[in-house]
């Protein structure tokens, strides 16, 4: 009996460590629809997500406003062939919400296969009732000391 106890109170210590706020919840949906827009990049669609006072940073230095950002995906050279996130932290704070994770993705820059493994700390504001992207940086990622 003691033992039996003892992983109901585990499995429950486990469930609340993971459980999601309803806001937290709604965060990783827009992430989804933000990678949802990259991966199949529709006007209407990105528009929807990008706060009017979007800044969208680079990897590599490039800091684009929103018009910049959609027009970039929808009809710039970099296509997106697969989009996934790992490690992904999220943190709610009013109307506001901090977003980390690892953006992995396999693309072509003008024909040229690219492989993307970097980080990513997206910041989000909630608009009229909606989670809108406000600020993106991209960073590389480190590589492993060999």
């Amino acid at each position: 009996m003691k033992n039996i106890l003892s992983l109901v109170i585990l499995f429950c210590a486990v469930q609340l460590g993971v459980a999601q706020t309803k806001d937290e919840q709604a965060v990783a949906a827009a992430v989804e629809k933000l990678n949802k827009g990259i991966l199949d990049p529709e006007k209407a669609l990105l528009e929807s997500i990008a706060s009017e006072a979007l800044s969208y940073g680079h990897s590599g230095g490039k800091v684009q406003n929103k018009a910049e950002f959609v027009e970039d995906l929808v009809n710039g050279p970099f296509d997106f062939l697969s989009v996934k996130t790992s490690n992904q932290r999220i943190m709610v704070n009013g109307k506001n919400a901090i977003v980390r994770h690892t953006f992995i993705a396999k693309a072509s820059n003008a024909g040229i296969p690219v492989d993307l493994n970097i980080g990513n700390l997206l910041v989000w504001r909630k608009e009229s009732g909606q989670w809108k992207l406000i600020a993106r940086q991209a960073f590389r990622v480190p590589e492993p000391a060999k």
